[in-house]
């Protein structure tokens, strides 16, 4: 199966780093140096470009930014090249170009295939392209939560199936136990609000108001107010326009247009201007009859009743009382009625809900126990299978007595859920309590690693997990920093021969002080400083034939001339090759 190949790596003004180029190539590289070489920035420099967290203290001091660019040859077809190409990411000549800028304020930008993403989307990647670890790493294998991370992910669709049923389960039970929990110690402040609501809905419909009422009320209270004054001046208009009836020898408006209309109709043929205008003064007589006649009306029509006042200002009086406390005007104490029904109907709702949302609670209680017991069962069956794995690869690793087991428990609570037949905690990823169990050696009981391995056991175990998971969920580059910490003479051997077949079937890139784990490297790269304490391009450089017998030597002795270091490297050269 082809599988991708992280190719090259430039790192610019990163730590000790100024300017180099890291050349990869598929199988084992050994990356080796002196202790403050910058070995290390590789380790790092991988981890921004798998979208790792920006620590501006990398920059180096001087320079505006750092950066990491990576060359990733990756199969057509592959689940990181769709998520790429989503993105926006163009391949070039097969390959995938990521890269990584990091400010010395602390921003950070990431771009793929020339195009800018997300940093996250890197993170995305990388969970199909590398796994990397180092001691953060193997201090997170202590943790029992990774521990039963890593034990679901051995055991596949087993543990994965349930795990994703009892997910949507157990986030459906945290909603339903919210709003149940939210109803029931609110009871008291929901009962209070809704004796508002009620009360209030009971005064508005008491007055039944009408849309738009207050403000016709308003217009004709009004108008019954100065009901005097509105009929005297009405009355004064009509005897200006049509005359006064007790005073004949008055002169009015209609009488002079009339006037004026006769004395220009005499004419009108003499010049059609004229007739023009006789016309015109002839429909301003007609309009001011039509106005004459209305204010005539208008006067009789007038409404002087105090008694209708009187009603209409106590209307107006109830509906003001109404905007006083459920809005400005009518309409808005309208919207607060309907409103408020609603809600009203809700909060009488509640004891039915209650009834509803504890018969579902109970319902997804039982069926949580059920897929925790599922997901006992799966961990238990593959717990068998994946500590039987690991303890041979340990006896590949100088570790030939030494054996893993899990250890699988609940804890009891009475507000837990049913599994095995009492109630125990749960929680989002089930109910059990996974432990990875050591026994170094026949006699010795097991414990758990955080207390019973040696930082040298330890890096054994997360190198036997990683193999056990090659073959299983493999990954198609590797990148160990220091998983030989703590380690020495035959196991080093044993880890340099266990990481070689790891090879075969995997890029594995690992950061070493170890000659014994370098010698079996299909590559070795040497990290250097120049002489200003700075690795420059030429700084990191692929070692061959007598250099690398050189840096062996100086691995072994600290002596690059010791003709007893260089017999020992040549051997342990030898060894390798005789394995491969």
């Amino acid at each position: 199966m082809v599988m991708s190949v992280l190719e090259e790596m430039r790192i610019r003004s990163l730590g000790v780093i100024d300017d180099a180029v890291v050349e990869l190539s598929p199988g084992f590289t050994a990356v080796t140096g002196e202790t403050g070489a910058g070995k290390t920035m590789v380790v790092t420099s991988l981890g921004l470009l798998l979208g790792g967290r920006a620590d501006p203290a990398l920059v180096r001091i001087g320079a505006k930014n750092a950066v990491v660019e990576g060359r990733i040859a990756v199969p057509a077809g592959a689940s990181a090249i769709v998520r790429a190409e989503e993105a926006g990411a163009e391949l070039d000549d097969g390959t995938l170009l990521i890269s990584r800028t990091v400010s010395a304020e602390g921003r950070s930008r990431a771009h793929l295939g020339g195009r800018s993403v997300p940093v996250g989307l890197l993170a995305e990647l990388a969970d199909d392209l590398v796994a990397v670890h180092g001691q953060t790493d193997q201090q997170g294998l202590l943790k029992l939560s990774r521990q039963r991370q890593a034990l679901d992910r051995y055991a596949g669709d087993a543990v994965a199936v349930p795990l994703a049923k009892y997910a949507g389960a157990y986030r459906r039970l945290r909603a339903v136990s919210t709003e149940l929990d939210e109803i029931t110690t609110r009871a008291r402040e929901r009962a209070q609000e809704a004796d508002l609501l009620r009360f209030g809905l009971d005064e508005i419909a008491a007055v039944e108001p009408r849309a738009g009422e207050d403000v016709e009320l308003a217009a004709e209270a009004e108008r019954l107010g100065h009901a005097e004054a509105l009929a005297s001046a009405a009355a004064a208009a009509h005897a200006a326009l049509a005359g006064n009836p007790e005073d004949p020898e008055g002169i009015d408006a209609a009488t002079l247009v009339a006037g004026a209309h006769r004395a220009l109709e005499a004419v009108r043929s003499h010049d059609a201007a004229l007739g023009t205008l006789a016309g015109r003064i002839g429909e301003i007589g007609i309009l001011l009859g039509d106005v004459a006649g209305e204010l005539a009306g208008y006067a009789d029509d007038l409404d002087a009743d105090p008694l209708r006042l009187a009603a209409v200002e106590e209307r107006r009086a109830a509906l003001t009382a109404l905007t006083r406390k459920y809005g400005q005007d009518v309409g808005t104490v309208l919207t607060w009625a309907e409103q408020s029904a609603a809600r009203l109907l809700e909060l009488d709702g509640d004891d039915d809900r209650i009834g509803d949302l504890t018969a579902e609670r109970d319902a997804l209680r039982a069926e949580l126990g059920g897929l925790a017991q599922a997901l006992t069962d799966a961990r238990t069956e593959a717990a068998e299978r994946f500590a039987a794995a690991v303890t041979a690869e340990l006896a590949s690793l100088a570790m030939p007595h030494a054996r893993v087991s899990f250890e699988i428990r609940q804890t009891e609570d009475a507000e837990g859920v049913e599994v095995g037949g009492r109630p125990v905690a749960y929680g989002p990823a089930g109910a059990d309590e996974v432990e990875l169990l050591l026994a170094p050696h026949p006699g010795a009981p097991a414990r758990p690693i955080a207390k019973g391995a040696s930082g040298g056991e330890l890096s054994r175990v997360m190198l036997a997990v990683e193999v056990v998971f090659a073959g299983t969920d493999p990954v198609p580059t590797y990148l160990f920093d220091e998983v030989d910490a703590g380690v020495g003479g035959k196991a080093a051997v044993e880890i340099g021969r266990r990481l070689a077949k790891l090879a075969k079937s995997a890029q594995v890139v690992v950061v070493t002080h170890l000659p014994q784990v370098a010698a079996f490297a299909d590559r070795q790269l040497l990290v250097e400083k120049t002489n200003d304490g700075t690795v420059t391009r030429s700084g990191v450089k692929v070692l061959e034939g007598e250099e690398r017998v050189r840096e062996l030597s100086r691995m072994l002795a600290g002596q690059e001339d010791s003709e007893t270091a260089r017999a020992h490297a040549e051997e342990l050269l030898a060894t390798a090759r005789a394995d491969g």
